[in-house]
């Protein structure tokens, strides 16, 4: 009993820190657009955030009850399964981290939760109908959503703009865009902090520690809103850079559009008890409001590498799933091992990471190219009305200045 006591304190520990991994991974969902444009400063962007995200811990549970009971037959889960899938699941959030490519930390978890119960009791033992209707179907239907809506949205957005006074519709935007960077964060508090409760209710359900079916203990819901909200406040400053400046270059009006767009997806999807991926919903956002105004460009290239990100998610949490959950059947030496690996495997990627630091002083600094496409998009795409281009230059050049003789005086 005093073993299982400690594999279980293992995999709430472990929990919590996925959730962690989670909120700096997830930060620039809420929080990227908002930093590009300068509406918020980075620091004050990151704190918001982390409250709101807390907030939205407590308004529901449907995500986590997806997680808990929906996605995999808890009746033969064993709290090793469960160690095995956050191993896997926290893996690729720090690698997708390194790079600074925005993948979704919920796939990860339930790309390693599958492969883990899979390697453990066949495939019998995960629900293939939750996974295709809760899980597969919004991952390829929600980004394409929102980013329809946040094109349509920023042409909205700058046709009602035409007439209204520059600054002031500027400062507007600014506001707005406040506001909904907030919903962002509200909405990201209802859907993301809930996969870690349903996780570790999953784990006290397999432990015997609560009955099948239940809700997420208070206890639960606190340590896990608590967690991703200092994870947000950490900041993942080098996917905030992608999302911000990689993707596209954002204005005041486009952010707003993205960010509502975003929210209004994140938040229907939490009603409907849907494990919707933030970070798809935004990129879909965030390219869509690109592409919605003229001149307005994407990098297409890394989009294509965030595209190859999202495709491996599933499939490589998995495997390392599957592979610690094999080590880990071993015994408790095999479990040790696990732990072990875990913790080094972090601890190097941290400190690849500090060969390049990226933090709020140079987050919105970006070398990442246009493209071949983009440049050509954006050479015959005439900016929108009433802006004048940064780096406009005179290509006419001036008449030459011809120095004429001097006339001779005049006769006296």
């Amino acid at each position: 009993m005093e073993n299982f006591s400690l594999i279980l304190a293992i995999v709430v520990v472990t929990a919590l820190a996925f959730d962690f991994t989670n909120g700096f991974h997830d930060t620039a969902n809420a929080m990227a657009t908002t930093i590009s444009t300068g509406a918020l400063k980075p620091k004050v962007a990151v704190a918001m955030s982390a409250v709101l995200n807390l907030v939205g811990a407590f308004l529901s549970v449907e995500v986590a009850n997806t997680i808990s009971k929906g996605l995999v037959d808890e009746t033969g889960i064993r709290p090793e399964v469960i160690f095995a899938a956050l191993v896997g699941a926290i893996l690729w959030n720090l690698l997708t981290w390194l790079v600074g490519l925005p993948s979704s930390s919920s796939h990860a978890l339930m790309g390693g939760l599958i492969g883990a119960t899979i390697a453990s009791a066949g495939f019998g033992a995960v629900h293939g109908d939750a996974l295709v209707t809760k899980v597969l179907i919004p991952a390829v239907a929600a980004p394409i959503v929102a980013g329809v809506a946040a094109m349509l949205a920023t042409r909205f957005s700058y046709s009602l703009g035409k007439k209204a006074d520059g600054k002031a519709a500027a400062k507007g935007y600014r506001g707005g865009q406040i506001a909904s960077a907030g919903l962002v964060s509200l909405a990201h508090g209802t859907n993301d902090a809930q996969k870690t409760m349903g996780i570790i209710t999953l784990a006290l359900v397999a432990g015997g520690a609560v009955a099948p079916d239940s809700d997420p203990p208070t206890w639960v819901i606190l340590s896990a809103g608590l967690a991703i909200a200092l994870g947000t406040y950490i900041g993942g400053w080098r996917i905030i850079r992608t999302m911000g400046k990689g993707l596209t270059e954002l204005e005041p009006q486009q952010g707003f559009a993205a960010q509502t767009s975003a929210a209004t997806a994140i938040l229907a999807s939490s009603h409907l008890g849907f494990s919707l991926s933030t970070t798809h919903v935004v990129s879909g956002s965030v390219m869509g409001a690109g592409l919605g105004r003229k001149g307005g460009v994407v990098r297409w290239s890394t989009a294509t590498r965030m595209f190859v990100a999202w495709g491996l998610t599933l499939p490589a949490a998995a495997l390392v799933g599957a592979l610690a959950e094999s080590v880990t059947n071993l015994g408790d030496w095999g479990t040790a091992v696990v732990a072990v690996f875990l913790v080094a495997s972090s601890a190097a990627i941290w400190k690849i990471s500090q060969r390049e630091v990226v933090d709020a002083s140079n987050v919105n600094e970006t070398d990442e190219p246009a493209g071949v496409v983009t440049q050509a998009i954006a050479a015959v795409t005439p900016p929108p009305a009433g802006t004048v281009a940064e780096d406009l230059t005179a290509t006419i050049p001036a008449p030459p200045v011809t120095t004429e003789p001097a006339s001779p005086p005049a006769a006296v």
